[in-house]
């Protein structure tokens, strides 16, 4: 084991965050072992998410759905309404699919290989859930370790170019033992010493090590790609009432963005061209249309805003097979569609037709 590995270790059995998923030190110490469903659980969770936005609902998804089992027997519109809030809902379709193969199977994969196999595993989270919850020697590489990473060895490459070059280099020192504990010390340097912005190089376990300190360049790794500027999309959603003050929602294709998930039927999202205004929306089209106003949200890669539309529903209107009526603060919607059916519905209790 590297001096390297061995510094790593030791700070984490004295300073390891306590967090819902994980079994820490101490608990390994006294023969628990991780449970690889809570693992895969909170590794998809955490996918495009920060530790803290997780913490606090990761314990209400394991109570409701203690294992693997549990969940593959459930409804998927269940967990996609218990994942409201959390984004990137083909996450969710994944995790249900992923569990329905494990226990078609009897078993939980164990290697990078197999795991990758399973819906939405992509090498990071393979290699995660290797190493931690089967201390797999696994190399894993989030962006805790990334910035850990180019620093400690001084690597200039900004990622995501230069990853390849920083898990070479993090793998050199990767111990064959304890490599989840390993995995989970570096994130937990990451994320409380080694930070973005004035890291506390004092108190590092790794300092000694650190070629970036040594040079006296830490705040400047890793380098930066240059960003490109997000592209503003625009859209319209449309919000239609009957006579219980319900609005019709629609389920949205499986592919693309928010698959799967409840929303308010509207014009596709689009970059180019004039904000649309049409009061007409061809299934609608007899609806009496008046303007609530605009929403925003911004998305990983682009901004959205969507102008809300609200009328009653006509005499006459039959739904679709995909459309529900459902009252707008019972409905379990994605963000976006949550603030377009909160503005509808405070524009349609000042302004009823």
């Amino acid at each position: 084991m590297s001096a390297i590995s061995k510094a790593l270790l030791k700070w984490y059995d004295a300073h390891a965050r306590e967090l819902p998923w994980r079994v820490g030190p101490a608990r390994r110490k006294a023969g628990e072992r991780p449970d690889p469903y809570k693992v895969l659980l909170s590794e998809i969770m955490l996918q495009q998410t920060t530790a803290a936005s997780v913490a606090p609902r990761f314990p209400d998804f394991v109570r409701r759905w203690p294992d693997a089992k549990a969940m593959a027997a459930s409804d998927l519109d269940d967990l996609l309404g218990e994942w409201a809030g959390l984004g990137y809902y083909a996450r969710a379709r994944n995790l249900h699919k992923c569990v329905r193969e494990i226990v078609a199977r009897g078993r939980f994969p164990e290697s990078e290989d197999e795991l990758r196999a399973l819906p939405g595993i992509g090498p990071y989270t393979a290699a995660a859930i290797a190493a931690i919850a089967f201390d797999r020697p696994s190399i894993v590489v989030d962006g805790n370790i990334e910035r850990v990473a180019a620093r400690l060895f001084a690597v200039e490459t900004p990622p995501p170019a230069g990853k390849r070059e920083l898990k070479e280099a993090i793998g050199a020192v990767w111990p064959k033992k304890r490599s989840g504990d390993f995995a989970q010390a570096l994130m937990d340097l990451g994320a409380g010493v080694c930070t973005p912005r004035k890291p506390k190089c004092p108190s590092c376990p790794l300092a000694p090590h650190c070629r970036a300190r040594a040079r006296d360049d830490v705040e400047t790794l890793p380098r930066k790609a240059r960003k490109t500027e997000k592209p503003t999309r625009r859209g319209v959603a449309y919000a239609l009432f009957n006579e219980r003050g319900e609005i019709l929602f629609e389920r949205r294709p499986e592919k693309g963005l928010l698959g799967g998930m409840l929303g308010l039927p509207g014009a596709q999202w689009a970059e180019t061209g004039s904000r649309a205004q049409d009061e007409h929306f061809a299934p609608f089209e007899k609806a009496r249309w008046a303007r609530a106003g605009t929403v925003r949200h911004t998305f990983t890669h682009f901004h959205l805003e969507l102008d809300v539309m609200v009328a009653a529903a006509p005499n006459s209107f039959t739904i679709g097979k995909d459309w529900r009526w459902i009252a707008p603060e019972a409905a379990r919607l994605p963000s976006v569609m949550k603030k377009a059916a909160a503005l509808a519905a405070a524009n349609w209790r000042d302004n009823p037709q």
